[in-house]
């Protein structure tokens, strides 16, 4: 089956090439994939896959039917949303859409989905159970998973695949990681309020600037010395608003930011932590604060069994010189572990890197390009590891 399924793909090359750089030309931001999804679901349709459109907004599901002999379904999700940046690629195909991007891969996710089931709708005979395409949705405002989970796009699934590219690996590489892929992303609000007075006389002031660098430098410190240095937890403050003119002490400063970790039980414990140094701060200096803590997106876990699916089934497709076992997640955030809240499920790196090239773009750069040539790689790997989770997976 792995040489029928790299047949086909070797038949479908130019026309992914042609779908890529189409979905790349013309980028859409989250909640707005309107023609992305539009194009989508067309593709679909053509390869006879029953297609259901506006879910989780602008989201569009496919689902193939295989030969009945298992009930169970099998997710494969991709993502199509672009980012508000201007392309500096000098790109034929560069974006058309004046300030927007597809400067996270999200082209190569969609285009990669669409290929798996274009693959697969013809060796659908093989297939014993269903398998559920999901193209999500503003991936990069972490809100379209959710979206689509709600809109019931999750019903009945036993397991679920995702990709994402990974400019630091070469094309024709995969990455594949057991357990934390990526971090949970949390953000926080902190309200310090002071009293006003006279530049010049700060002695009879409450200074909430100053006592707001305070704050910030005692969580940094603290991270340093209070947090289990081998579950990682970063804090990044974003953005700073206060005062009103440069010889008023400010009353009132508000912080903005990121919290970003690892291990569950770690980020169960950050709200009170970090409310616990804000309070001692500013008890400190007579000010009065709020902290505002909101959960965002779990971190990924992948499956164990599920990435050795995967894993399997890039190393016989590609060789196993070919095949990443990441030693290390990211703190990147990423809510395909909101389907995991519902499955397991695996996530794999597919490496779109330039192999001679001295510098790869990172993700979300306007000059961020990728080697075309990775789709494949990206495409059987996704169509092998479903042909064999029900051959595999007991």
């Amino acid at each position: 089956m792995l040489s029928r399924i790299k047949d086909l793909a070797a038949e479908l090359a130019p026309r992914l090439i042609e779908i890529r750089r189409h979905i790349h030309s013309h980028p859409e931001l989250s909640g707005e994939e309107f023609q992305t999804a539009a194009f989508v679901a067309g593709v679909l349709s053509s390869s006879g896959i029953h297609v259901e459109e506006n879910v989780g907004k602008t989201g569009v599901i496919g689902e193939l039917e295989g030969n009945g002999k298992d009930k169970r379904i099998l997710a494969i999700r991709t993502d199509m949303d672009a980012l508000p940046i201007q392309e500096l690629t000098s790109l034929d195909f560069a974006s058309r859409n004046q300030g927007i991007m597809h400067a996270c891969g999200h082209d190569v996710h969609t285009t990669v989905g669409l290929g798996a089931a274009m693959i697969l709708s013809q060796i659908s005979q093989e297939i014993t159970g269903k398998i559920r395409f999901l193209f999500q949705p503003a991936e990069e405002i972490a809100q379209g998973a959710s979206w689509m989970v709600a809109d019931g796009a999750m019903d009945n699934i036993d397991g679920i695949l995702g990709v994402h590219v990974f400019p630091s690996i070469p094309a024709g590489s995969v990455g594949v990681r057991y357990g934390a892929l990526t971090a949970a992303a949390d953000d926080i609000e902190i309200i310090i309020n002071g009293e006003s007075g006279h530049g010049a006389r700060p002695h009879e002031a409450i200074d909430a600037i100053w006592i707001a660098a305070q704050v910030i430098t005692t969580l940094q410190q603290a991270i340093s010395r209070t947090q289990n240095p081998l579950r990682p937890v970063v804090l990044s403050i974003g953005q700073i608003n206060g005062g009103r003119a440069s010889n008023i002490i400010a009353d009132s400063v508000r912080l903005l930011g990121t919290v970003r970790s690892l291990h569950p039980e770690s980020r169960a414990e950050l709200p009170n932590w970090i409310e616990n140094i804000v309070k001692n701060v500013c008890d400190t200096y007579d000010a009065k604060y709020q902290v505002n803590y909101r959960q965002g997106i779990p971190s990924v876990q992948n499956d164990i069994a599920l990435t050795q699916i995967l894993q399997s089934a890039a190393e016989e497709a590609w060789g196993g010189d070919r095949v990443q076992v990441l030693p290390e997640p990211s703190l990147g955030a990423e809510d395909f572990s909101i389907y995991l809240d519902k499955v397991p499920g695996s996530m794999f790196r597919l490496g779109v890197g330039f192999p001679d090239r001295k510098v790869n773009y990172p993700l979300h750069h306007p000059k961020f390009e990728v080697d075309e040539s990775a789709i494949i790689t990206g495409v059987v790997t996704f169509a092998y590891a479903a042909y064999k989770y029900w051959h595999m997976k007991s």
